[in-house]
Parts: structure tokens; C-alpha cells; sequence
């Protein structure tokens, strides 16, 4: 073990000196190249750097469109060039000549640039003045009674400007005094000038040495392609602003812009693409020698959505002209409304195939920063443009509701699709509540014997109060819940409703503290007729009237088709539908699949195309004459502040449905005004010219309870 343990201690020696001998032959070499760099060759190695000067710019990503489901492009990003400066080695006679060569370009193609020196001249005067005056003039170490001539001179000898033009000494002024209030550097830059068209450009590539230290930067610029279309769909995006910014350095810059609502939001992961970088090499002039691509950037991925721009645009332009109609007395009565809501979608495929909200707004006003007047226009508009009152507000549903009184009813079995219930105008069952139907309360009289169908056709109360009051609230409850009433749909925008179903526990939270949290029987009463605390978006209701039409079959609602990234692939449903529930916080409905028999959703669906087709029915005016048969439902619902909101529901064509449309207008008054809205979408989409129907002005309209 001796020998062994001496062996290895030699042998450790020995590769210990062979190491140092190595160490001391290396040295030397590096010895003898540094000579040979810093005295042999050191003046001419010295006069190379001095020439040439090495830095990067960020390539900015384009961000990913937003399309509709034909490929027709909604939001886009274009290019725009912006000018900027670099601190260059040339003296103050030659920057300030390149400084007049620049301006000269600009103004040529009437190109606007940063002037922010406070002394105008012809007639020399401070164009700031009081305390922000003093302050000024002590940063720069200036007189406090020094005129604004001689505040003038002193910056003029400052920058060493020859030149005896009083106009071009300015304009000299003016980009040095910018530069120095921003900092500029070999490395960092300061903006010059934006939107600078392709043709100045060229000119400035072109003759690059008359321009020190100037770089051109593409900035991918935020397009809305078609004005205030599907506004409340794509929202907007705007500057980061500190808060985002400080969660986002690894991917952000301070003036990186960022999806603030809408889409734009929700998918900025995706949109979003990776910047790249470009190195450029200059000589100590200025003058750009190189330039290359060190890192490509990445576009961001497309957001494909489910509607159509064609049918969205005819939604919205139905939904304004139905809401000014009704506003302006164009049918038999005038109702104070300005704000209203509509939504198309698949009853198939749950995929909202339009959605509007009125009023709308301009996303194009956010690009660059809001103004104060537009913001304040927005904020100061009682009507609300900026909310998408498709899915952020609920509303009550009245009669519109009564479908899910009738399927609750049929399916508990309290009445079958043959029961018929005698309307005799009051509801006398309790004593301590006594509603009425609106037949009695337009009539005096009650609608007779009525069965389900019949009831939806005429939209009688009493039919409901008592299919209501015999299952009770509960069982009400449970048939609501599973056609998505009072729960977000999960559709990908942010800040969408859950609403509100009437119930026990809705009732006990929106009262506690009160004497009233008990149940009563008033309350279902009112509960099935769609009063009391029931209140959903147009977006659940689209929902429900969807799943009705397609034979009861749960539906997952969405307004995105597809994402499709800068390589052609596409990013699953499964991965999206993660994504999406994760940012939202949306849970996954987890409620029983009810199995709704056929009969006795025919029964119902039979009452919908009855208020359409049947000269009784509630819509049958607006429908009269039109070439597709429509299955529907008018409702007036009594809100606060006295107003009446006014709703219409349908789908076709009744026999296949495809289709379901909901309306909803603000102190609308009677939900047969807002059946023109659908009408018009149904022509649409149908292929039909959109066609005036001819409006009976003598015929009394009806008006489904509001109590």
C-alpha cells in the first residue's frame, strides 16, 4: 500500500510541473500578442476603432391580426417609420449642417417634428411663462431678467451655430434643445419625427452622409381596419402603462403597446410576437457602414373569430336604426332610449355569429393614446359606448322568459302538452297578492282556456303563474340553470355577467339585512314570468333560445374560431379553451345534462312560431309577409327609473333551425318594435334583400305584463 500511495504522490507531481510549464508557455504567447497588438500594431488597431462604432436596434414584431371566420381582416398592423437620432463624434459645425439637411427633407414631404424650445421668434418671446418660466431659465443657468432674444444668442453660441439665418438658427435650436432635454447618446436615441412617408425614406437611405447619426425605425402601427365595426368584440390596445410594464420586462419595452379590452385583451399572449434585433455599424461620423439582422422577429399569431363582418355590420346597423325608430316615435308611440344589444348565433355550434352593442366606439381613438375630448366624450356619454352591453349587463327578461316556466312545467310533469288552464285575468290563488294578466289589464277580461302553445302565442301570465305556483320555485330553478340563465357563458371576452337567477339563496344574498329574505309564493309568481330578481345578457339569453331550437343540447358558447401562428400551424381548441378558462377564471359547467323530451319542446317551439305566423301572435306584424317561418317570443320588462325594456327572441327557419337572434333595447317599450331588428338580421343572412315590411300603425300593439 506504501508503494502504491508513492507512485500516485509522484505521479501527482509530475502532471502538477508538466501544468506549470504549460501555464508559462501560454503566458508568454499572450505576452507577446498583446506587444504585438498595442505596439506594434496599436496605432493602426487605435485609428480603426475610432472609425467605426457597433450597436443594436430592436426589429419590432408585427402584432397578430384579428379576422373574421371568412379571413377578411378587422384589425391589422401596418408599418410606420419613425426618425431618430444618435449622438455621433462630428463636430458642432457639421451636426448642425446635418441638422438643416434633415429638416430640409421633412419639411419637403411636410412632415411635422418634436418642437419643444419655449422661445418663438419674429417677434422674439417665451412661449411658457410664470413660475414654469423660472424654472426653465434656472435649469439652463440663465438670467432671470434675460430677455427672450438674449435667451435666444446664448443657446446659439451654445450649439456653436454659424449660420446668420434667424429662421434656420431656430431650427437648429430646436432638434439640439430636443436632444439634450432627452438624453441621446451613441446608444441611446431620441425620435425626431413619426409617420414619415416611404419617399422621405428613401431620400434619407439614399444620402445617408448628409445626415449624422440618423436611424429609421419601422414601428408596426395598430390598424381597425373597418372603423367602429364589432367595436365592443375586438376592443383596443394602448400603451403598457406601469403597472402592466412591471410584470412584463422579460417581454415588454415602456413603449410597448398592450391589448387593454376586448380580444385585443384577452389573446395578447398570442398576439403579441417576439421582437428581433438589428445590429448596425457606423463610422465615427455617423454615416451607417453596415447593417444586419442579428435576430428575426417573430409576427404575433392571427386571432380568427366566428363572425361574419358582413352580418355584423348589418346587426348594427338594425339595432341603430331600430333604437332611433323607437326614440323618435316611428312606430304607433315614442320611448326615451338610446342603448340597446343584439346577438346572432349557430343554435348548432354555440359560435355567436354576430354581437352588437349600441352605441359603439372608435378602437382607432386608443392608437397613439386617447385624446381628453374623446375620452371625456366616452365617459361622459350616459348611453355607456365603452360597455358591451351584450354580455356586461344584464337585464330583466320578462315574457321572453316564459318558455322556461313551460319546459320546467312539462318536463316535472305538473302539466302536460294537452293541460289547458282558464285565464280569467286574475291570479286570486293568495290572498296578500293578486297580479293580473296584461290582456285584463289592456281588455278587462282574461284569455280563456289556453294550453302551453297557446299560452306563449298570447303570452298569457295566468298560464304561468299557475304551471309556476304548482312546481314551485325550485323546480323552476333547476330547469333555468340548465339553459345557462343566471352563469357566464364563458365566451372569450373579459368582464362578462353571471346575472342573476331568481331563487331562495338569490333572494336571501340581495336582501340580507332586511325583513324581506323569506320566499313567497309572489316571488315565483313573478319568477315565471321573468320579473322579480331575474336579470341575463342578451349573450345567455342568445344561449338559451339556442339550445331550445337545437332540441335542448348543451352549448359551448364562443366567439373564437381559430389562432393560427406566424408558421401556418394552429393552435388547438383544446389549448385555447385552456388558456382562455385560466385567464378568466372560467369554470367549467359541471351541472346536469338534462334529457328535454321532444313533445314537449315541440309544444313549446310551436307557441314561438304561433307568435310570428298566427294573426294573434305578439310579432305576427313584423313577420307577416316575410319568406322564412320564425319561431319567437316579444317581451316588455319593467326596470328601474320606471323604464321598460323591450326584447325579442327567435330563431330560424323554424323547420332546421340554424339561427337564434335576441335583441334587447333599453326602455325599449314593446318587444314587438325590436322583431324588425331580427327580421332584417334573418334577410341577411338568409340571402333575402332586406325588405320594409309594411307597419299596420292603427293596430294596437301588444304589451306582455310588466308587473
Amino acid at each position: 500500500m506504501r508503494k502504491f500511495s508513492g507512485w500516485k504522490k509522484a505521479n501527482v507531481n509530475l502532471r502538477f510541473n508538466v501544468l506549470t510549464v504549460l501555464v508559462y508557455i501560454i503566458g508568454i504567447v499572450l505576452i507577446a500578442q498583446l506587444f504585438n497588438l498595442q505596439i506594434v500594431h496599436g496605432a493602426e488597431y487605435r485609428e480603426e476603432s475610432n472609425t467605426r462604432l457597433t450597436r443594436e436596434s430592436t426589429i419590432e414584431a408585427a402584432r397578430g391580426s384579428i379576422l373574421d371566420k371568412t379571413g377578411t381582416p378587422l384589425v391589422s398592423t401596418t408599418a410606420h417609420f419613425s426618425l431618430e437620432m444618435y449622438k455621433t463624434k462630428v463636430d458642432d459645425n457639421t451636426l448642425n449642417q446635418d441638422i438643416l439637411n434633415m429638416i430640409s427633407v421633412l419639411e419637403k414631404y411636410q412632415i411635422s417634428y418634436s418642437d419643444t424650445f419655449p422661445i418663438s421668434i419674429n417677434p422674439f418671446s417665451f412661449t411658457i411663462e410664470g413660475e414654469a418660466l423660472s424654472n426653465w431659465k434656472e435649469k439652463y443657468d440663465l438670467k432671470e431678467d434675460i430677455s427672450a432674444e438674449e435667451a435666444f444668442y446664448e443657446f446659439k453660441d451654445e450649439y456653436e451655430i454659424q449660420n446668420t439665418d434667424i429662421t434656420e438658427i431656430r431650427k437648429i435650436i430646436s432638434i439640439r434643445y430636443n436632444l439634450d432635454e432627452n438624453g441621446y447618446s451613441s446608444t441611446k436615441s431620441v425620435t425626431i419625427a413619426e409617420n414619415i412617408p416611404r419617399e422621405a425614406v428613401a431620400e434619407f437611405s439614399e444620402s445617408s452622409d448628409k445626415f449624422a447619426g440618423i436611424n429609421i425605425v419601422v414601428n408596426p402601427v395598430r390598424e381597425y381596419n373597418s372603423g367602429t365595426l364589432a367595436s365592443h368584440i375586438l376592443g383596443y390596445a394602448a400603451q403598457i402603462d406601469a403597472e402592466e410594464y412591471e410584470t412584463r420586462k422579460d417581454r415588454y419595452s415602456q413603449n410597448d403597446i398592450i391589448g387593454k379590452t376586448g380580444i385585443e385583451y384577452v389573446f395578447e399572449e398570442y398576439l403579441k410576437g417576439k421582437n428581433g434585433v438589428r445590429q448596425i455599424d457606423m463610422d465615427v461620423n455617423g454615416t451607417t457602414t453596415a447593417e444586419y439582422t442579428a435576430k428575426e422577429a417573430v409576427a404575433g399569431s392571427d386571432v380568427v373569430l366566428t363572425i361574419d363582418a358582413n352580418l355584423q355590420q348589418v346587426t348594427e346597423t338594425a339595432l341603430a336604426n331600430n333604437i332611433n325608430k323607437i326614440a323618435t316615435g316611428g312606430f304607433s308611440e315614442r320611448f326615451d332610449t338610446n342603448a340597446g344589444a343584439c346577438v346572432v348565433m349557430d343554435v348548432n355550434t354555440g359560435e355567436v355569429l354576430a354581437m352588437a352593442s349600441y352605441p359603439n366606439y372608435n378602437p382607432a381613438d386608443f392608437v397613439g393614446g386617447i385624446s381628453n375630448e374623446a375620452w371625456s366624450s366616452y365617459m361622459n356619454n350616459e348611453a355607456k359606448p365603452l360597455v358591451n352591453k351584450a354580455i356586461q349587463n344584464s337585464y330583466s327578461p320578462g315574457s321572453t322568459f316564459k318558455m322556461i316556466t313551460a319546459i320546467a312545467g312539462l318536463e316535472s310533469g305538473v302539466i302536460n302538452v294537452d293541460t289547458k288552464i282558464n285565464d280569467t285575468g286574475r291570479y286570486t290563488k293568495y290572498r296578500d297578492y293578486q297580479p293580473v294578466c296584461w290582456y285584463f289589464s289592456d281588455y278587462g277580461r282574461g284569455h280563456g282556456w289556453l294550453n302551453v302553445s297557446g299560452a306563449i302565442e298570447k303570452s298569457c301570465n295566468f298560464f304561468f303563474y299557475e304551471t309556476s305556483d304548482r312546481m314551485g320555485i325550485d323546480t323552476l330553478v333547476k330547469y333555468a340553470s340548465y339553459f345557462g340563465l343566471g352563469k357566464k357563458t364563458g365566451i372569450e371576452l373579459q368582464s362578462e355577467t353571471s346575472g342573476q337567477l331568481a331563487s331562495k339563496e338569490t333572494k336571501a344574498k340581495l336582501r340580507q339585512g332586511t325583513n324581506d329574505t323569506n320566499w313567497n309564493p309572489g316571488d315565483t309568481l313573478q319568477a315565471a314570468i321573468g320579473q322579480g330578481d331575474n336579470e341575463f345578457s342578451p349573450l345567455q339569453m342568445a344561449r338559451y333560445i339556442s339550445m331550445l331550437a337545437n332540441g335542448g343540447k348543451k352549448l359551448d358558447v364562443s366567439i373564437v374560431k381559430t389562432i393560427r401562428n406566424a408558421d401556418g400551424s394552429e393552435v388547438s381548441k383544446d389549448e385555447i379553451n385552456k388558456f382562455v378558462n385560466q385567464k378568466l377564471g372560467i369554470e367549467e359547467d359541471q351541472g346536469e345534462d338534462l334529457q328535454i323530451k321532444q313533445e314537449n319542446l315541440d309544444a313549446v317551439l310551436e307557441g314561438m312560431k304561433s307568435v310570428t305566423s298566427d294573426s294573434g301572435g305578439t310579432a305576427y306584424v313584423r313577420f307577416k309577409d316575410f319568406n322564412v317561418t320564425v319561431g319567437g317570443k316579444t317581451g316588455s320588462a319593467e326596470a328601474p327609473n320606471n323604464k321598460v325594456h323591450a326584447w325579442f327572441v327567435g330563431f330560424a327557419p323554424f323547420e332546421n333551425p340554424e339561427i337564434a337572434i335576441v335583441v334587447m333595447v333599453e326602455n325599449g317599450g314593446h318587444g314587438n318594435y325590436t322583431a324588425e331588428v331580427v327580421r332584417d338580421i334573418m334577410a341577411e343572412y338568409f340571402g333575402m334583400n332586406t325588405q320594409s315590411v309594411e307597419e299596420d300603425m292603427t293596430a294596437m300593439p301588444y304589451t306582455e305584463s310588466m308587473s
